[in-house]
């Protein structure tokens, strides 16, 4: 089903040489760089094996919420793992994944095991970031820290680098209300300043965070209170992609030089903004539910067009 053409349109466009074809995957997003600048390629099925990569890739997956076991997924480790198959049988092998947190549900360290054990059948490295849902075990974040926090800052942020692209994790969900926005603090954003300090304005940049740093619906907490100052920062650059998960549908805009992915969970469902009475997981007929999991095509055309969207499902 198309939907219509994003409003805001993608400048610099006419410096690409070729047709561009993003493919959106509710079990994760595959990310080729080229040029030094990340666009998506298909995952699954025909979309992945007819798609021609080269170089490098990465995959984005996100809201696994292992523990999850309501009406709206009884078993969502089992849906994690027919995306970790997915993943396995990919006629290109993503250099690492990155998680876009809630990696579980309750924080449990039985929770973290069985995340752990499944995401390592991929055979590849993972970034993690934490969600809300992995920062609420009694000491407040620390489970998530010890298996995943070495080397970072404070509550886990970090970056790296790798083969010429800036990659920064940053953490959003501290302290985070119910129904509130999520917030980086005075720390974190010190640090991003200095982090992005001596980085030139042509260096490609990937930031990966839970919560979308731009505001998609306040009244649900859908946004970052400090994002603006995150991306005050990030403005000078020629390319940065952001990345996030928590809402659990498909979202995206593009600002400039700035792209905002968010992706899908692979555990279930959430309504879209204002259509329900508060979000959380939206039940659906179990044999609807992989195509709520489910993949968009977004096809770019050389030029100042907008972007047009076709929705494909995992059903389908």
């Amino acid at each position: 089903m198309a939907k219509k053409g994003l409003d805001d349109q993608e400048k610099g466009l006419g410096r690409r040489e070729v047709l561009e074809c993003m493919v959106w995957a509710g079990t994760g997003v595959l990310w080729t760089v080229s040029g030094g600048v990340p666009h998506s390629i298909g995952l699954i099925g025909e979309a992945a094996a007819a798609e021609p990569t080269t170089g490098f890739t990465f995959l984005q997956m996100s809201d696994s919420h292992i523990g999850f076991d309501k009406k709206a997924n009884p078993d969502a480790l089992g849906t994690l793992r027919e995306a970790v198959a997915k993943v396995k049988a990919m006629p290109t092998k993503p250099s690492f994944i990155i998680h876009t947190g809630d990696i579980t549900h309750l924080s449990k360290p039985t929770e973290f095991d069985d995340a752990d054990k499944v995401f390592g059948e991929t055979g590849v490295q993972v970034h993690w970031v934490p969600g809300e849902h992995d920062l609420i075990d009694e000491d407040r974040g620390k489970a998530y820290l010890d298996r995943y926090g070495k080397g970072s800052k404070g509550a886990g942020w970090y970056s790296f680098d790798d083969r010429g692209i800036h990659f920064i994790g940053l953490v959003n969900v501290v302290d985070l209300k119910a129904g509130g926005l999520g917030n980086f603090g005075a720390e974190q954003l010190a640090w991003l300043e200095a982090d992005l300090k001596d980085k030139s304005n042509s260096t490609p940049i990937v930031v990966f965070a839970h919560i979308p740093l731009q505001i998609i619906y306040k009244e649900w907490g859908w946004g970052t209170d400090e994002g603006t100052r995150a991306l005050e920062l990030l403005k000078r650059f020629g390319s940065v992609t952001i990345l996030n998960g928590h809402i659990h549908q498909l979202a995206q805009k593009v600002e400039g030089n700035m792209s905002f992915h968010t992706a899908l969970s692979t555990a279930f469902p959430q309504p879209a903004p204002g259509t329900a009475p508060s979000p959380g997981p939206m039940l659906v007929p179990a044999d609807q539910l992989r195509s709520k999991l489910g993949l968009a095509t977004v096809t770019v055309v050389q030029g100042n067009k907008p972007l047009a969207i076709v929705d494909k499902t995992l059903a389908g």
